[in-house]
């Protein structure tokens, strides 16, 4: 066979050439919407690939962005690679402290930035070493005294220049945790990684997204490239709706009707808003049954699936994360379990499923490796070829693999002997109550069910005699009134008595992470004194 080498560049070629005449939309951050074709996206981004090798980037160059979802950061997403530098999509989420710390981390040559995020930049650039900094003007206003304009910096391309062939193992984009423990970490995937996982993702049993689809990015792109969704979605031809900024349920509502979107990607806390603004308004469901949505970043509760499908939405949980390239898991209802009924079906589609091909899974005990049993939890080690086998600039981080090469995810779970895997808990979520662990995403899952409850997050507090107790912190719905009582009494047939929360906390809302999962380290600072 040949040796064909597996990169971006191919799949910008087959854009240009298959899909030129296809729409990419974008919501730009003044809420305008641009259209374009991928023939425009082929020539843009050869353009702006061209410009930068002008200018003397060099292969393995950092290159950061600090953008929202748009064409323009989609033309960074293969002009970049394809020009043999690195990609690094900054998370505009974060504290400018930690901005800075990873664009000096990665040591960044580069940085092309909307003018909307310009405040942000301004908090952190006198702690960094920046060459250039090219902006976007979504408002048609030139780029301020000692930036470039990037409409005009693309004008600067020479013609007919050549660009360098990545071999497919060189590093294309580089993407940080977002820190929740420690320092962010990077992590350099290669191209043929993401080539590799874009096909996985395109399985019919992964999110089947093909040339038919519309795919709504919504996952913000610095987000493990936005999950590998813009690739996946390229490579296939598919028409991309590019969700800009302000993702409140009712634009994506709006989008979602209007450019008939087929396949979406959010994080569990987006479908919470989205299924408040159709409770609210149901006739709004009617342009959106059949929309795939591919779910990650925290577990599901089986009730949000539950309720998305009465509306006809069909939730695909996945898992996986920044070092997993980021897809390792899809669910999905095997063929033996067709007929099974409805109840038995939401079970599984509510586990993190079975892995992806060639991504292995194992767990580990203190007493070594946990049987496929759906009892006996550990945590979960993985490996394949879009698993990261180190993180970037960082040897003091090799803890994170076993001695034979598995990554140490941090995540517990059970897988059953079907292979369909459940969280039960990140390792640092956990509570251990009197020498027993109390499954935190268990009890949140079930409060998730009843009907007075928008929000859960339970989490551990001190305790002088047990070691730690949970506590539960409550997002009433907005109107409905539920008690502390009412809810023990909702969770009482679910659990042995020991593990119920000692208290409920109820507030307005619940503190996130950049990459919206309930910030239950900040949570567990916020209540350690809590007395019932």
């Amino acid at each position: 066979m040949m040796p064909f080498p597996l990169t971006l560049t191919h799949v910008l070629e087959r854009c240009g050439e298959l899909h030129a005449k296809t729409e990419i939309v974008s919501r730009l951050p003044d809420g305008s919407l641009n259209r374009y074709t991928y023939r425009d996206l082929y020539q843009r981004a050869k353009a702006l690939g061209a410009a930068i090798l002008k200018c003397g980037i060099g292969r393995g160059d950092r290159i950061a962005t600090l953008m929202f979802n748009h064409h323009v950061h989609l033309e960074s997403f293969f002009a970049i690679p394809t020009s043999g530098a690195v990609l690094h999509p900054l998370n505009w989420r974060l504290h400018p402290n930690d901005l800075a710390y990873i664009v000096n981390h990665a040591a960044d040559r580069w940085l092309i930035v909307d003018d909307t995020l310009l405040p942000l930049l301004d908090a952190f650039k006198a702690d960094v070493k920046l060459e250039r900094v090219v902006v976007f003007s979504c408002r048609g206003s030139k780029a301020q005294s000692g930036f470039t304009d990037y409409e005009a910096f693309l004008e600067t391309a020479p013609t007919g220049m050549g660009a360098p062939t990545p071999d497919e193992l060189d590093a294309a984009t580089l993407c940080y945790t977002s820190g929740t423990t420690g320092r962010p970490k990077g992590v350099a995937y290669s191209h043929r990684a993401l080539v590799l996982v874009a096909f996985a993702m395109a399985m019919a049993d992964t999110t089947a997204i093909s040339q038919r689809d519309v795919l709504l990015q919504i996952v913000p792109m610095f987000h493990a490239n936005g999950w590998g969704l813009p690739y996946a979605g390229a490579m296939a031809g598919a028409k991309l709706v590019l969700a800009g900024p302000g993702l409140e349920a009712a634009t994506l509502l709006q989008l979602l009707a209007n450019e008939r979107v087929t396949v979406t990607g959010a994080v569990p806390t987006t479908l919470l808003a989205l299924l408040e603004a159709l409770e609210k308004d149901p006739d709004r469901a009617r342009s959106c049954k059949g929309v795939r949505i591919v779910c990650g970043g925290a577990a599901v509760p089986p009730e949000l699936i539950r309720k998305l499908d009465s509306y006809g939405f069909h939730v695909i949980q996945c898992w996986g994360m920044t070092e997993t390239g980021p897809m390792a898991t899809s669910s999905f209802v095997k063929r033996e379990f067709e007929g099974v009924g409805v109840e038995r079906a939401l079970g599984l589609r509510a586990t993190q499923g079975l892995t992806l091909p060639f991504v292995e899974r194992r767990l580990r005990t203190p007493d070594g490796l946990a049987p496929w049993d759906g009892r006996v939890p550990g945590e979960i080690e993985v490996r394949g070829p879009w698993v990261a086998a180190s993180y970037f600039n960082d040897p003091g981080a090799a803890g994170s693999w076993t001695g034979d090469g598995w990554l140490r995810t941090g995540d517990v779970a059970t897988i059953d002997e079907d292979g369909y895997m459940r969280l039960t808990d990140r390792i640092k979520d956990l509570i251990k109550s009197g020498g027993e662990w109390i499954s935190s995403i268990d009890l949140e899952s079930t409060l998730m069910t009843h009907p007075a409850v928008a929000e859960a997050a339970v989490v551990s507090v001190p305790h002088p005699k047990w070691q730690e107790r949970p506590l539960a912190i409550i997002v009433r719905k907005n109107g409905v009134a539920v008690t502390a009582d009412e809810l023990t009494a909702h969770l009482a047939p679910h659990f042995v008595r020991w593990a119920l929360p000692d208290g409920y906390v109820f507030v307005d809302s619940i503190p996130h992470t950049s990459v919206g999962k309930a910030d239950k380290k900040k949570l567990r600072v916020d209540y350690k004194d809590w007395q019932p």
